[in-house]
């Protein structure tokens, strides 16, 4: 499992305190069985938008169900991210991220720690920087790893 941390930038503040999560091959089943298995909810299937976006009231968790993508995570401050089938990602609050590229059939699914699932979407408006930063700072911490339940990385990483 790789951590990733991103400096905040001018639109994307990414989160101080909590890395972003990288589960190389994590996912050995059906990845919505995976995450609402471990608690996570608020599934969806499709791709990644393919501008710079990020949620300031909730953490993400994005598994691979098919294909690959390159994905830049931490806004244009960050990092180009290589993701396939089988992988899966924990982004915590305000971690921005897009869709580069990808193969003709990517799809990912997407989940949320419970009472995180009305999450927002912002792209980066320096106008709501400072209230997306406190929000970042109000999202509660997931009980369970997404991937890997009670015992997983993300319960002590992020403790």
């Amino acid at each position: 499992m790789e951590q990733l941390r991103f400096p905040r930038g001018d639109a994307i503040p990414n989160n101080p305190k909590l890395p972003a999560l990288v589960y190389r091959g994590g996912l050995t089943g059906d990845a919505e069985s995976t995450f609402v298995d471990n608690g996570w909810g608020g599934t969806w299937r499709s791709s990644v938008f393919t501008f710079h976006h990020f949620h300031s009231t909730s953490h993400e968790a994005l598994g691979v169900a098919r294909g690959w993508a390159r994905l830049m995570l931490g806004g244009p401050q960050g990092e180009e991210v290589e993701v396939s089938s089988g992988d899966a990602l924990v982004l915590p609050a305000g971690t921005g991220h897009k869709r580069v590229s990808s193969s003709d059939d990517f799809q990912v699914v997407g989940a949320y720690p419970p009472g995180q699932e009305d999450y927002d979407l912002l792209r980066g408006d320096p106008a709501e920087l400072e209230r997306a930063v406190a929000n970042i700072e109000q999202a509660e911490l997931p009980a369970m790893d997404p991937v890997a339940g009670e015992h997983g990385p993300l319960i002590e990483l992020w403790a």
